[in-house]
């Protein structure tokens, strides 16, 4: 029944936007770059823009990609500016002016330098979440990173997906295939002596990956090092109980984690419903028991923007939708403090600025209050809506605040939400 929704969703007719957009042009004087490593177990793509496909490499590629982002008056921040047509415009659009492919050495370099120039020696990884093709995996890093005003040396770790609904279970298991190459990551930026700070980004599925690596990194290791700041689950798609014994494995010593749910997140509730009815990290009320004790136990910070109304019907987007955070966790990450550090009352701030009542967000006793980031892919968020229709029905497009799939819309096709 569910499959049968899920391929009458996918018949909506809607504009796509160009594929093939790393093709690299001229860069724009008038816009700001981005520059990262990428280092991914996805094969190379037939159609030299694209660089990556959804498919499995044998062996980790590595590239180094520099981006486009055009000036803040025709863009909102958060928002991704794709391009209607080729090439970009990189006045308006988001564009590569850079992206070759570079073998280990060269990335190991290219590092290197960076983390040089970084105030703080610090890396920061980004792993995305569902549904995501490269092309997308790649400008939402570097809108986080250009938004944001983090200093970090900039990594993405993308794994293969295939950018599909109805790829689901290939993507998990991708993210399986990946667990190795981004332990191998982490053990390079751990025995780095220049490298002195590692945050970690992560998003629904690639959360999975994020703690799998980091569980087999301290089971290797008996421990994980101390360089290891900031772990930031953003929306977790991971099973609780498993993730109760990740945590157990990773040992006494951890990076502070960062936990933001939403109990009326609808796409974290089809997953529920695909996985058994076992509830999904990003979906628990911090304030019951067990989830209250526990998290206070092993002290992890977390954010509850159940009762902030912001974001798309799904209420999946909540953390993309306030540019004040996206600079809050920026200004955090550059001041080299870490993120669950609660003396300047960073929920009151948040909450202030996502939805106007600081008294929405609840504060567990033992739990500390602390600022998430936008790293939601808004592709994926418009893909999901389709998966939820079919699951729970329509969703109301027409009251405030309503995901409008008309794809006639110029701006919307403009920012991603009808790639497909």
């Amino acid at each position: 029944m569910m499959v049968v929704g899920l391929l009458a969703s996918l018949l909506v007719a809607c504009a796509g936007r160009p594929t093939g957009v790393l093709q690299p042009i001229a860069a724009s004087p008038t816009a700001s770059q981005v520059e990262m490593l990428v280092t991914t177990t996805r094969s190379r793509a037939a159609k030299p823009g694209e660089m990556f496909s959804g498919e499995r490499a044998l062996e980790p590629n590595f590239a180094e990609i520099t981006v486009s982002i055009p000036p803040a008056n025709v863009r909102k921040v958060g928002e991704v500016a794709w391009p209607r047509k080729l090439p970009p415009n990189p006045a308006k659009d988001f564009a590569a002016v850079k992206a070759e492919e570079v073998d280990r050495p060269t990335a190991e370099s290219w590092l290197s330098n960076s983390v040089r120039k970084s105030p703080d020696r610090s890396v920061l990884v980004f792993i995305h979440g569902f549904n995501n093709d490269f092309e997308h995996a790649v400008f939402r890093f570097a809108q986080i990173v250009h938004d944001s005003g983090a200093h970090s040396a900039p990594v993405l770790a993308t794994w293969p997906s295939r950018g599909s609904l109805l790829a689901y279970g290939y993507d998990r298991e991708s993210t399986n295939y990946t667990r190795n190459a981004v332990e191998r990551l982490f053990q390079y930026l751990a025995r780095d002596p220049q490298v002195k700070e590692v945050s970690i980004l992560a998003h629904s599925m690639g959360n999975w990956l994020a703690l799998e690596s980091l569980r087999q990194m301290a089971i290797r290791n008996g421990g994980l090092p101390a360089k290891f700041k900031n772990v930031m689950l953003a929306a977790p798609d991971v099973d609780v109980d498993v993730f109760r014994s990740q945590i157990t494995d990773m040992g006494e010593v951890r990076p502070r984690f960062t936990l933001f749910v939403s109990r009326d997140d609808r796409a974290l509730a089809v997953s529920r419903r695909v996985w058994g009815n076992v509830s999904r990290l990003g979906a628990i009320d911090p304030e019951q028991s067990p989830y209250r004790e526990e998290l206070a136990k092993n002290d992890i910070a977390v954010i509850d923007l159940t009762k902030v109304k912001a974001g798309d019907k799904l209420h999946h987007s909540k953390f993309a939708e306030s540019p004040e955070i996206v600079r809050l966790i920026g200004t955090r990450l550059s001041s080299g403090q870490t993120l669950t550090d609660s003396k300047l009352g960073l929920g009151d701030h948040i909450v202030t600025a996502a939805a106007g009542a600081a008294n929405t967000v609840g504060t567990a006793a033992g739990l500390i209050v602390s600022a998430p980031v936008a790293i939601v892919d808004q592709n994926s968020r418009q893909n999901y809506a389709r998966h939820v229709e079919a699951v729970v029905g329509p969703l109301d497009r027409t009251g405030p605040g309503a995901t409008e799939l008309d794809c006639t819309n110029r701006s919307q096709s403009r920012t991603g939400n009808c790639s497909r």
